[in-house]
């Protein structure tokens, strides 16, 4: 199997602000001495995790990130017929292995201080020893050995094997990330331009003053988009507990998922929905290399896609003119060139071989 999988993916988006600041401004860098603008690897992550070609693909193999857990434990005793106090006793026994448990405000929901990505089968597990303690059972005094009750190191959780997860207060049930996903930034300078805007009241009458009810101002660019996105394939399926058939359905809908999934902000207001122009997909045994620096010197359209491609293609044929070529495979998908691969292709060849 080739250990590396990696995605160059070039998409285009309009006049938009996917990902904002605490200021409400769209994120944005200096590179080159150039402003860009930047979407988060967290946004992009979390698109990529609710989109429906990654959640209806693998429906049942998906872990949730919440501090709710002691909730979902609580509801689950009382519909067994416990009384309330007596379940969330028992869900502050066994919260705890999640995180630590928020005892300021709202105690009787149990939830923790962080958040847990928690998979389906840690779910059942902590169910079950739920009922267990209902029915009068032990559980572990020792935090660690009640952790391993409860929690796994692998198991079907296709989000958590490729997004890896970090538990402060039990390290030894972290999971590396199988999948490395870089910050999106523009190939193009965007200097951030503001949106001043009013709101009408319907009800106001005409023989009243023509002012608006509400006036505001927002932040937006546009740009085209380079993101990196780097598997470790056999990482993955160790993730997974060995199960390849999965690894090979998680990388599938992966694809799928990164070529169409945009962050959510603003989204009411700008529309930005977007699907990849180009992708460039590479498999290889090889070290991996973010091509980000062909656009170091930003593109200057107009035609942006055009020369964000020759600019990617020139940069990593240089590369391998200097080290040597480390990928064994390849497909491009380039939205109106005849011949180039469809997303179907791409998604096929980065599962083959799982």
């Amino acid at each position: 199997m080739s250990r590396f999988l990696q995605l160059h993916v070039l998409t285009e988006y309009p006049v938009s602000n996917p990902n904002r600041d605490d200021l409400g401004r769209p994120k944005s860098a200096l590179i080159g001495g150039v402003p860009r603008q930047r979407i988060s690897s967290q946004a992009l992550k979390r698109a990529i995790r609710i989109h429906p070609a990654f959640t209806e693909a693998l429906e049942g193999h998906l872990g949730s990130r919440t501090q709710r857990m002691g909730e979902q434990i609580i509801r689950h005793l009382t519909g067994l017929g416990a009384e309330a106090d007596k379940a969330v006793t028992i869900a502050r026994e066994i919260v705890p292995v999640f995180g630590a448990v928020e005892d300021k405000k709202e105690v009787d929901k149990v939830r923790t201080r962080q958040l847990a990505f928690i998979s389906p089968e840690e779910r059942q597990a902590a169910f079950d020893l739920a009922e267990k303690v209902l029915s009068g059972g032990d559980i572990a005094k020792d935090k660690k050995e009640l952790a391993k009750q409860v929690m796994r190191t692998a198991d079907g959780a296709i989000d958590i094997a490729m997004f890896g997860r970090m538990l402060a207060d039990n390290p030894d049930l972290n999971r590396d990330a199988a999948v490395q996903v870089a910050h999106a930034v523009t190939v193009n300078r965007v200097l951030i331009e503001d949106d001043f805007y009013t709101a009408v009241d319907d009800l106001k009458k005409s023989n009243e003053d023509a002012g608006a009810g509400f006036v505001g101002e927002a932040g937006f660019g546009s740009g085209v988009y380079y993101l990196y996105v780097c598997v470790n394939r056999p990482l993955l399926v160790e993730n997974l507990g060995g199960d390849r058939e999965l690894a090979a359905r998680g990388l599938d809908a992966l694809v799928r998922a990164v070529s169409m999934a945009v962050p959510g902000g603003k989204i009411n207001s700008y529309a930005h929905h977007a699907r990849a122009k180009y992708i460039l997909a590479e498999k290889g045994d090889g070290q991996p290399i973010n091509l980000f620096g062909a656009f170091t010197v930003p593109v200057k359209g107009p035609d942006l896609i055009g020369e964000a491609v020759d600019k990617l293609t020139a940069e990593r044929s240089a590369f391998e003119k200097a080290y040597g070529k480390s990928s064994s495979g390849e497909r491009i998908l380039h939205v109106g060139r005849n011949d180039a691969s469809t997303l179907d292709e791409v998604a096929t060849f980065a599962a083959e071989g799982v």
